[in-house]
């Protein structure tokens, strides 16, 4: 068994879990703004491969689909016929799609996917006021057992804030690799904050939930090519120095090559 991740752009990865390929937040767009009527996001970095270079996806993991930065309008052909999983209001934004199946926070589902069996498990974010997003826990019978008999996983967080709450998934699950959208990425004032305020993590979050975790690993993503992330690759890298976890730190080259975790 083997574990491999490509990094793509922003939080787009191919997760190759022995041969089975998960596509996390499609974004494959040229550089450009997106004006979303409350504010303009800008991409100022292209995607490390084209679409018509993806290999074949077997599912799609999508924390959300109304943010570009997550899914824009060329990863949106990705969709249709594909299996996606996704919180309940993106899925019903995206009904037109048959293989979209919304879920709730620790809502589970299982899939055979190239004759594997997998469980999937969302998980709770909190992220722009007003939104929807989950993560996703992945387990299958390939990832093996740790010694406490708890079966392995990985954990792709989604867009999120630090949350205590996260702490549940260690008492079912080992994770493996934590693949982390940080960033820090700040939302506009509103009638509840007077301030632009924080709606993903920086690298002391990131350290601090690898930690509750007990993760093996730790895959930083979501820190580059927007001009709305505050908190840039140097930034991270002090925090997650300060931290003491820069031998768990699995640094994906933006090459679009695959990358052994594990």
């Amino acid at each position: 068994m083997t574990v491999d991740i490509s990094y793509i752009g922003v939080a787009t990865t191919v997760i190759n879990i022995n041969g089975v390929r998960f596509l996390t937040d499609p974004t494959f767009d040229a550089p450009q703004k997106y004006d979303l009527g409350f504010l303009v996001l800008e991409k100022t970095i292209k995607p490390s491969i084209k679409i018509e270079e993806l290999p074949p996806i077997d599912a799609i993991l999508l924390s959300h689909e109304d943010h570009p930065d997550n899914l824009d309008n060329t990863g949106r052909s990705l969709l249709p016929g594909r299996h996606v999983f996704t919180p309940m209001a993106g899925a019903n934004n995206l009904k037109g799609n048959p293989g979209v199946l919304g879920m709730k926070p620790w809502d589970k589902t299982t899939i055979e996917l190239q004759g594997q069996k997998f469980t999937i498990t969302a998980t709770p974010c909190v992220h722009l006021e007003g939104g929807e997003v989950v993560g996703f826990v992945i387990e299958t019978e390939s990832l093996g057992k740790g010694t406490n008999g708890k079966p392995n996983a990985i954990f792709f967080t989604g867009d999120t804030i630090y949350l205590p709450e996260l702490k549940k998934i260690k008492e079912e699950y080992n994770i493996k690799a934590a693949i982390c959208n940080v960033g820090v990425a700040m939302g506009p004032p509103n009638e509840n904050h007077s301030e632009p305020y924080k709606i993903t993590m920086d690298g002391k979050d990131a350290a601090k939930l690898a930690d509750d975790l007990d993760a093996d690993f730790i895959v930083p993503l979501h820190f580059e090519a927007w001009t709305h992330f505050a908190q840039n690759e140097d930034a991270l890298k002090k925090d997650l120095q300060n931290a003491g976890i820069m031998d768990k730190v699995k640094w994906l080259p933006k090459n679009g090559k695959p990358v052994k975790i594990f």
